[in-house]
């Protein structure tokens, strides 16, 4: 990938670096990215080292992926794409990647990404403090991509090896020939996931909704998953977690809801309504209950106003579910009075048996047969008990009511 307008180096000897408002920057000797000075025999030259008597195949690889060979050091990436070493510096620290000294390391492409960056903050659409977080939030996200496909899909790509061949001589090829595939799949799917979360957005109620919104928060957790890491070989435990993961993100997935987040033994999502998160909350039950492999589950949940913040959730109702999810019995969803509330109000739950019997009255009075009368969930009121940080909640028992 090249740079638009050339990107063309230029000599840095002194270390001036023109800021984006024209000002220049001058740093005296070997600078760090942050501009500090470092003495003629650290990092810089214990890089430049590193790079002289590097791996090629590490060398090439970086190539191939990068699209184009290091060229630039971060004063000079900074000066071509016309932004000041600071915030070159701080869009870095935000991708996730280290100070590099004044190793020559950077390609055209960093020189465009920086240069995208300050564009969109000088036109205006971001501000500075704001293109600081895309930066960060996408650094974020693609680090824990890259790290899983390394670790998982390319290792077992390259398992068994051919006779003869090194993993390192068959990592080439594999990555010339998938590299082009993955990254339109990682754009379509991106496109896909921007398109709903840009749908969610523009159907909210007032522009404070789009960032406190209402909605049903839903912890899913192990049970004994401390006592499963001392009995279990890593591997088998690495293989108990994707599991649990996988099967937890389809269900989430599949029925409606967002999967926000895996903590190994934990995972956390969020749906629009409570009928959807109550849905997924039994279900994950019902699923993983008939898995001989896999522990208990509970499941917590509550309903309300969450404050979203780069793909995750904070706030009350987020605590709340977490406490419920503490105190659930195994297999078993435990919810808050404000969730209860939207089942019955939605219709998913009864109030009473009472309830159920006059529907199905009526039902009948109309020429309906009373099998029409459905309810999905039953609740079940719970000893009311103080819940650390939050006071005294009342929790009720979520349920699947069995129809007839």
């Amino acid at each position: 990938m090249t740079a638009e307008g050339g990107g063309t180096s230029r000599s840095v000897e002194t270390g001036e670096v023109s800021g984006a408002d024209g000002k220049g920057q001058t740093a005296r000797g070997t600078g760090a990215p942050d501009g500090t000075t470092e003495r003629a025999d650290g990092p810089a030259e214990l890089d430049s080292a590193a790079d002289e008597g590097g791996d090629p195949l590490a060398l090439r690889l970086e190539a191939l992926i990068l699209g184009a060979e290091r060229r630039y050091t971060p004063f000079q990436a900074a000066r071509a794409a016309g932004v000041s070493m600071d915030l070159a510096a701080r869009f870095w620290r935000a991708m996730g990647f280290a100070d590099i000294g004044q190793a020559k390391a950077l390609t055209e492409a960093d020189v465009l990404a920086l240069r995208r960056l300050a564009g969109l903050v000088e036109a205006g659409l971001l501000s500075e403090p704001m293109a600081v977080q895309v930066a960060r939030s996408t650094g974020q996200t693609t680090a824990r991509l890259a790290d899983w496909q390394i670790d998982s899909f390319l290792e077992g790509l390259t398992e068994p090896q051919e006779p003869g061949l090194t993993r390192a001589e068959i990592t080439y090829p594999l990555v010339e020939l998938l590299l082009p595939e993955l990254e339109e799949f990682l754009i379509y799917v991106w496109r896909r996931q921007l398109a709903a979360a840009t749908g969610r957005v523009v159907q909210a109620q007032d522009d404070a909704e789009m960032v406190d919104r209402r909605l049903a928060v839903g912890f899913a957790d192990l049970v004994g998953f401390t006592r499963l890491t001392r009995r279990l070989e890593e591997e088998e435990l690495g293989e108990l977690v994707e599991a649990f993961e996988t099967t937890a993100a389809d269900l989430v997935a599949a029925h409606g809801g967002r999967l926000i987040k895996t903590l190994g033994d934990e995972v956390l999502y969020a749906a629009d309504d409570a009928g959807t998160a109550a849905e997924i909350g039994i279900r994950l039950i019902e699923t993983l209950s008939h898995d001989e492999t896999m522990p208990e589950l509970r499941v917590g949940m509550a309903f309300g106003t969450v404050t979203t913040r780069m793909g995750d959730v904070f706030g009350t109702t987020v605590n709340l579910a977490s406490r419920l999810t503490s105190i659930a019995p195994k297999d078993a969803v435990l919810v808050d009075g404000a969730l209860a509330e939207e089942l019955l109000r939605s219709g998913d739950a009864p109030k009473s048996e009472a309830e159920v019997a006059a529907a199905m009255a009526a039902a009948e009075a109309e020429g309906r047969p009373a099998e029409a009368v459905k309810y999905r969930f039953a609740l079940q009121p719970m000893w009311q008990r103080p819940v650390r940080g939050l006071g005294v909640v009342e929790p009720w028992l979520l349920t699947r009511r069995e129809q007839g």
